[in-house]
């Protein structure tokens, strides 16, 4: 098998450049581009942006890009693909999804089956299977996934199997809730750090709060859960657990922390709570049934992160208008606190009363939404001296 791979990591519209961060964080060089992530590695890379990227969606091989514009480049190009090196007599592979975008080729099917009967006959020419006898479908998995934009196909292996943003702890969830890997971005786009207060007023089953604590204690958010390459006979098993003990090994369990979500429903944040112990972080969070109007702190140069709910969500345009009225009069006392507030209300401003200091555009699903930034005055903390 191979000891270098190609590995694109792919990510939501708007997020590329916080899990670019992330993949150099890991060691990494990489190239960021429209909805991924390119890096070169070994499995080992494999392994560690699987169990660490808190911001992708997926991990996948690059086997190979080439131009096709008919059926017939299409099934030369994916037959002279080294096949050989990923895919194992025996194996199960699927071609999972096709997409064409400006392409000649346009007919999804179609590609899939053509591509499919290209894996199928270099196989049987690598193992010396006669080509009426078909190859038996019975190991492991290797979903394969076939993108051609603009007349270039690109072949890929999926190595994560269900997305990241499944982490494992979300056992409930409320009627909308937000991804957990968006709801990590928006808190590393935030100016929150550990040291600071922060409160999600409208923390429905908490995903902001668990992920806070989550990126606060270095906890690898894939640690719980399991992985596609997990099945392959060329990842070794030893080298997988040598990465989990190792992100074991690096959570940091003495760091203090004012996290708090408040929500209006008892039943959200029983659910919250219920989560927050899943995740193996529920002493690190308060979480209590309260108004988004009751909220108030003597507390100062804390973050409040909200995914209130909005569009197609939950309320209707008179409850949504009412709501951030009474958010903006809620937060406005706030001075030194920043505000970070996803919504696709478009006349979001209007109706808090305050205008954005930043405004960033991103999709939480197919929903295009814009994350509202109000930056606080900074204020130093006043430290009085022993005497």
């Amino acid at each position: 098998m191979k000891k270098t791979f190609t590995f694109i990591a792919t990510a939501a519209a708007g997020l590329e450049a916080v899990v670019g961060r992330e993949v150099r964080e890991l060691g990494y060089d990489c190239q960021v581009e429209n909805g991924r992530v390119r890096f070169e590695g070994d499995v080992t890379a494999m392994i560690k942006t699987n169990l660490w990227l808190r911001s992708a969606d997926r991990i996948k091989i690059v086997v190979g890009s080439f131009k096709a514009k008919t059926f017939e480049e299409l099934f030369q190009g994916v037959f002279a693909l080294d096949w050989e090196h990923y895919l194992p007599l025996g194996c199960k592979f699927p071609i999972s999804k096709a997409k064409c975008v400006k392409s000649t080729l346009h007919n999804e099917p179609s590609v899939q089956a053509i591509s499919k009967k290209a894996v199928v006959k270099k196989l049987q020419k690598h193992f010396s299977r006669p080509e009426g006898v078909p190859l038996q479908e019975v190991g492991a998995e290797f979903k394969i996934e076939v993108s051609i934009l603009k007349d270039v196909a690109t072949v890929l292996i999926d190595t994560t199997g269900s997305s990241l943003f499944k982490r494992g702890y979300r056992a409930e969830k409320g009627g909308a809730p937000i991804k957990e890997n968006m709801a990590a971005a928006i808190l590393q786009l935030s100016n929150w750090y550990p040291d600071k207060p922060l409160v999600d007023p409208t923390c429905g089953s908490g995903t902001f709060c668990i992920e806070a604590a989550m990126l606060a204690r270095n906890m690898a958010p894939g640690l719980e859960r399991s992985f596609a390459f997990e099945e392959w006979n060329w990842v070794e098993d030893a080298l997988v657990e040598q990465e989990r003990q190792a992100a074991r090994q690096a959570i940091q369990r003495d760091v203090e922390l004012d996290i708090s979500g408040f929500d209006i429903d008892t039943r959200m944040i029983e659910i919250a709570r219920k989560n927050a112990i899943a995740a193996g972080v529920d002493k690190d969070i308060t979480f209590k049934q309260m108004r988004l109007q009751d909220f108030r702190t003597d507390k100062i140069n804390g973050v409040i992160i909200s995914n209130p709910p909005y569009g197609e969500r939950l309320l209707d345009d008179t409850a949504i208008m009412t709501l951030y009225r009474e958010m903006g009069e809620t937060f406005a006392p706030l001075k030194t606190w920043s505000k970070f507030i996803l919504t696709s209300d478009e006349q979001f401003e209007q109706r808090y009363g305050s205008q954005a200091d930043k405004k960033r555009k991103l999709y939480n699903g197919t929903l295009k939404v814009d994350l509202y930034q109000f930056f606080g005055q900074r204020v130093k903390r006043v430290v009085k001296e022993q005497e």
